[in-house]
């Protein structure tokens, strides 16, 4: 029997703006929707919710749902909520159970296909999310789930592994051809590829081995996955100046032109403590006389048509 005893207990109503319902009888509902929270808790995660007897029964996903019926995702299950969750987004506060920013990433209709205590089959009808999905117990609390249906992109591209970072060319002089190029301020850090799939990014220097992740930036890129290029500089502290974008959500940008890139890359607005989208120009005299002022090592400047592949990319530093 569905109730919502255990949610209570880890909740206090003074001190969270979620829903704390009365004890009392559960409501009566049609059984039909879903949805999904992305959660900014301790860990990135989202939040899955089918209503069922007077609840929403619930799933945290690390990595949210499958868009590939070849890789299930963990599902563990959590308490049963309240129908009012359906609605909620807010800010529960730090300290409290779940304390961090709760998003309605998707929410719609669903239907039940089967529900046991050994799988739950169910067809999903949302704005971002559709199709046959089916969870089922592992171990304990542990669950998955699994797409039933095709692929959501049957063509998508699989993220590069290994990405080994353009080097640009030291030059005297800044291109003659000033508006074909793009222009950046070299910042004389480490260079880091920074790997996020939906959970704590994985990062990589120059030389190959791992490097110590920017503290939140998987968590920024939240259900996006991106392979990011940039470097790790003292500016303003560590911060990851991140300048380029290499994929994004089963596409490979390696033969995109940098300046499709960087405009790809200024759609995700990532901007935070320990990271920083680098800003770009398009006058290289006023970012080398600018780079000059502020003690940076000079100007890079990156032709506009020109994909992420060497020896096509055309990278140019020019030292102040």
């Amino acid at each position: 029997m569905a109730e919502l005893r255990t949610y209570r207990s880890k909740r206090d109503a003074r001190r969270t703006p979620e829903p704390v319902p009365a004890e009392g009888p559960l409501p009566e509902g049609n059984d039909d929707t879903f949805v999904i929270q992305e959660h900014h808790a301790r860990r990135l995660h989202w939040d899955f919710r089918l209503e069922r007897d007077g609840v929403l029964v619930s799933w945290a996903l690390p990595k949210g749902v499958p868009d590939d019926p070849k890789v299930n995702h963990l599902a563990v299950h959590t308490e049963d909520h309240p129908l009012e969750y359906a609605s909620f987004a807010g800010e529960i506060p730090q300290g409290e159970y779940g304390g961090g920013q709760v998003m309605i990433w998707d929410r719609g209709t669903y239907e039940t296909e089967k529900w046991t205590e050994r799988e739950v089959k169910i067809v999903l009808h949302g704005g971002r999310v559709s199709g046959r999905y089916v969870l089922f117990p592992t171990n304990g609390k542990n669950w998955m789930i699994h797409r039933m249906d095709p692929p959501v992109s049957p063509d998508a591209d699989p993220m590069p592994e290994d990405v080994r970072p353009i080097v640009p060319e030291k030059r005297a002089r800044l291109p003659q051809r000033h508006d074909e190029y793009g222009y950046e301020f070299a910042w004389g850090g480490r260079r880091l590829i920074a790997y996020g799939e939906r959970g704590p990014a994985r990062v990589v220097a120059a030389d190959g081995r791992p490097a110590k992740a920017p503290r939140g930036l998987g968590e920024a890129l939240g259900i996006h996955r991106a392979v990011l290029d940039g470097e790790l500089t003292d500016t303003g502290g560590d911060t990851y100046m991140i300048y380029d974008l290499l994929y994004l959500d089963g596409r490979s940008l390696l033969d995109e032109p940098y300046e499709r890139r960087r405009e790809l890359l200024g759609d995700l607005e990532l901007s935070g403590p320990h990271w920083q989208t680098a800003p770009w120009f398009d006058d290289g005299e006023a970012v080398r006389e600018a780079a000059r002022e502020q003690h940076l090592p000079g100007v890079v400047a990156k032709r506009l048509d020109a994909p992420y592949r060497p020896g096509k990319a055309d990278w140019r530093l020019i030292p102040v």
